[in-house]
């Protein structure tokens, strides 16, 4: 099974993905490290602090991975962009408003940063680009709740709904 996590930055996406993957027995995959392992950054964006990845390579080599039939589960804001065809379900983190600001504030994020990040929660970016894509979704607010509690409704939606 393929699971992807996506989610605006700051929302719980590697904390759930991690804690998934180990209570599952998959694999993990930090997109990140595969954006630096196979050298796709293509520039640096200094106005949006952040990296220029390019987009086509990272979801050829995502689905190279996601065909080798291993269970996996992948983490990254970018994870919903992998055809449905290849995902079996994709978990979208949200927060509530004032709880991401702080996680922002604690990484650092400049207020330029905080602001985009806070509009892609308020206009659900993430989760309506994995609809429009056709991914089945299971949305999970991180704000109050447990990762173990998190965990235990992916499992449970899973299953149910395989």
């Amino acid at each position: 099974m393929i699971i992807v996590v996506t989610g605006t930055p700051c929302t719980g996406k590697t904390e759930l993905a991690k804690a998934l993957a180990k209570k599952l027995e998959y694999l993990y995959m930090d997109v990140n490290k595969v954006i630096d392992g196979h050298k796709l950054i293509e520039s640096y964006d200094t106005k949006r602090q952040a990296s220029v990845v390019d987009e086509k390579k990272l979801a050829k080599i995502l689905i190279d991975h996601t065909k080798k039939g291993k269970n996996i589960v992948i983490d990254s804001h970018l994870a919903h962009y992998i055809p449905k065809r290849y995902v079996d379900w994709c978990i979208v983190t949200k927060c509530d408003l004032q709880t991401l600001k702080k996680r922002m504030e604690q990484r650092k994020y400049s207020l330029e940063k905080i602001r985009e990040n806070l509009d892609a929660e308020i206009f659900d970016v993430c989760l309506v680009e994995a609809a429009d894509l056709g991914h089945r979704i299971i949305v999970l607010d991180t704000t109050k709740t447990p990762v173990s509690k998190l965990v235990s409704i992916v499992i449970h939606e899973t299953r149910q709904n395989h």
